[in-house]
């Protein structure tokens, strides 16, 4: 059933992520490592605002990644996942479109989206920048799980989430842009579509796979670490 202040939490929670760590990316660019440190501050900054913001209303997920890893550690059932999502996706879509607003007479700006190949800094490949994506989005969704496990974590969860985020960036962005998260990828790579630039779109479902591949990785492997019932009861 459809909890419309969830719903409404995650599409708000998205939109604003977008708006500021893709917003960063697309006023400063992408080359430069004091550049590249901006941008990944921007997003984890962003993460710990929004944490405060809508942590208490929806768990702050904002990352359909998120949501998977919640989803398969059972945190979740498939119905809430879906309407997730949905805000996500939605919310990322509504937080590019403001940024394609802002800067609706410079239709070359790619709005913060992410690219592999000659599109990026580093011209990393098809297969590279999919396991970059894989590899950046299971450390962080493994953190998410870990760190939100217990409740007394409260206090210090949305900090150690937005340093991580941060820390994915840092790595991520000369390669792939960074997405770990498929909504932040899809918003700006449609409003991208729609100003007569392609090419985000037609690459945007690496970012959409491989951070799903990463997060359902982290979610098995989290649980075969921390399980507390297993048929075979030798888990931990």
């Amino acid at each position: 059933m459809l909890n419309l202040r969830k719903f409404c939490a995650e599409f708000l929670g998205t939109l604003l992520l977008v708006f500021f760590g893709c917003g960063v990316a697309m006023t400063i660019g992408y080359a430069g490592t004091l550049v590249n440190v901006a941008i990944a501050l921007a997003f984890g900054l962003s993460i710990i605002a929004i944490a405060a913001m809508i942590g208490d209303i929806s768990g702050c997920h904002i990352n359909p990644a998120v949501s998977l890893g919640m989803l398969i550690d059972g945190r979740m059932k498939f119905g809430e996942f879906i309407y997730y999502v949905v805000a996500q996706f939605l919310g990322g879509i509504a937080g590019a479109g403001v940024l394609a607003l802002i800067k609706r007479n410079d239709f070359e700006s790619l709005l913060g989206s992410n690219a592999f190949a000659a599109a990026t800094e580093t011209g990393v490949h098809m297969l590279g920048a999919f396991v970059i994506e894989v590899i950046l989005t299971f450390a962080f969704v493994f953190v998410v799980l870990a760190i939100t496990k217990k409740a007394e974590n409260g206090k210090i969860s949305s900090f150690v989430i937005g340093l991580s985020l941060t820390l994915v960036h840092l790595m991520g962005i000369p390669y792939t842009g960074t997405s770990v998260n498929p909504a932040r990828s899809f918003g700006p790579a449609l409003m991208c579509l729609f100003r007569g630039n392609a090419v985000p779109i037609q690459q945007v479902w690496l970012f959409i796979a491989a951070p799903l591949v990463g997060a359902a990785l982290a979610a098995l492997i989290y649980r075969f670490f921390y399980c507390d019932k297993c048929c075979c009861k030798k888990c931990r």
